[in-house]
């Protein structure tokens, strides 16, 4: 049986260091109402967890990379917009 295996991934960026994980896709649980998740990339700060990129196994460590840091463009240096 192959079972999923985890990743993880140091990326610094701008000066700071962003630690990633990729986690296993979740089956839908009907009886806690929560949806099917797929195998995803989350980034961890702080004691929290975010989704950042869906994980596919076998993909390049550079495409990964450039894949991570455009959403940490996006996601962490985008800048505020006014309310």
């Amino acid at each position: 049986m192959g079972g999923f295996k985890t990743e993880q991934r140091q990326l610094p960026h701008r000066g700071r260091s962003f630690h990633f994980v990729s986690y296993e896709a979740q089956n839908a649980n009907p009886a806690r109402k929560l949806g099917a998740v797929p195998a995803t990339w989350y980034l961890l700060s702080s004691g929290n967890r975010w989704p950042a990129i869906p994980h596919q196994a076998g993909q390049p460590e550079a495409e990964v990379d450039a894949l991570l840091i455009a959403w940490l463009e996006e996601h962490v240096f985008a800048p505020a917009v006014p309310v």
